[in-house]
């Protein structure tokens, strides 16, 4: 029916335009001639590729005057009565890329499903990476990655089973019956059910929204802001829960093991040091601490509890009287030398308290402390406006004995 169809177009506009006569078509001029049949065939063509109209495939000549014919118009009128519409493939790459980069996760999801072609520019890195970082670029950190790249490095891993090149009796004796058929069974239930890259963007984004991922971060005042935990900050091993928009943290696996639940993403920071918790972290701005400076401070309870870092101020010397105009604290040189010592203060502990102050030696600084009062580990200092403001976000309502 199409082949009979295309034959009596072909052959009346053949008939009427090889004379190159003008024909009279509701008192317009239609001039039919060469131009009309390449711009006609390549509309054929492409109703053949495409199973379709395609009104982008008919070009029509600039030097055709529109006044004359009008074939565009009927086309259009022909692709409404198929029924059909555009395609978002038929856009430009731009056009399309520039689409694709305003959607939401949730939507880029489900536009890579509609076909092959949307799957794979929907699963970009470009366009999951920036997602990722909106969301999750205050919380994931060096660690979380290298985590992420230990856990990609487990499922690629082949399993028992799938160790082909086997040899000897153990191999013979897992290609025979009924053993080939627990296999193949085996085989079937760990083949896994989409094939997106493991090591994408995309699927660390969704591992974390799933809380399937539980990667490392720090806790502001864990345990639910404890007294014993008031301005602290922990290491831990973090998981999200989509429906409630909080985290769950297990800390460390040392001494005893505590989970918290529903903590807010305003509790949490990716650790500013690669430091592990258990170890002690090397202070390099010993020389250049003064009065009034904010820093954090490693402290754990015993030898076998992981450090926290804990927000102190640097306060003054004991010969000291605080005064601006008569204070040598801040000065470098001969009174540094004679001064090795720092002075740290807990404000949110009241004075006279054991936990107020502590002192550390600026010239050898290492570990202090003992059993009763805990041990002081390393110092950072804070040079950030956001890191200090934080801190004072966090500053407890009463202070604390």
């Amino acid at each position: 029916m199409l082949f009979l169809l295309i034959s009596c177009f072909s052959f009346i506009f053949f008939f009427k335009s090889f004379s190159f006569k003008p024909m009279k078509s509701e008192g317009k001029m239609l001039l039919l001639g060469p131009w009309f049949w390449e711009g006609f065939s390549s509309f054929l063509v492409s109703w053949f590729n495409k199973g379709r109209f395609a009104v982008s495939m008919f070009q029509v000549p600039l030097k055709m005057p529109l006044t004359k014919v009008n074939l565009c118009s009927e086309v259009q009128e022909i692709v409404e009565e198929e029924g059909e519409s555009p395609s978002l493939l038929d856009l430009p790459e731009l056009a399309l890329e520039c689409i694709l980069e305003r959607l939401s996760p949730a939507e880029l999801c489900s536009m890579a499903g509609v076909c092959n072609s949307l799957r794979d520019r929907c699963r970009s890195d470009h366009l999951w990476e920036k997602h990722l970082k909106h969301k999750w670029g205050r919380v994931i950190c060096e660690a979380a990655c290298k985590e992420w790249q230990c856990h990609i490095a487990s499922r690629k891993r082949p399993s028992f089973l799938d160790q082909r090149n086997k040899k000897g009796f153990f191999g013979s004796l897992m290609s025979m019956w009924p053993f080939s058929w627990y296999k193949s069974q085996c085989e079937s239930r760990n083949k896994p059910t989409t094939c997106l890259p493991v090591d994408s963007i995309m699927a660390l984004y969704l591992s974390l929204e799933s809380g399937k991922f539980w990667f490392p971060a720090q806790v502001y005042n864990r345990e639910n802001g404890h007294v014993g935990f008031m301005l602290s900050c922990y290491d831990a091993q973090l998981s999200y829960d989509s429906k409630t928009d909080t985290f769950q943290a297990r800390y460390s696996p040392f001494a005893r093991r505590t989970i918290e639940e529903s903590i807010h993403r305003d509790r949490l920071r990716a650790p500013p040091v690669e430091t592990p918790a258990h170890v002690l972290h090397t202070s390099d701005c010993l020389n250049d601490l003064k009065p009034g400076d904010h820093i954090e401070i490693q402290w754990r309870r015993s030898k076998e509890f992981p450090y926290g870092w804990w927000y102190a101020v640097v306060g003054h010397q004991e010969l000291c009287d605080g005064n601006e105009n008569r204070c040598r604290c801040r000065y470098s040189g001969e009174w540094i030398i004679r001064n090795y010592t720092v002075v740290l203060e807990f404000s949110q502990y009241t004075p006279g308290s054991r936990w107020r102050q502590t002192i550390v030696n600026r010239k050898d600084h290492r570990e202090v402390g003992n059993e009763a009062d805990g041990f002081y580990g390393g110092i950072r200092k804070l040079y950030k406006e956001e890191e200090i403001s934080k801190w004072k976000q966090l500053w407890p309502k009463q202070i604390f004995d």
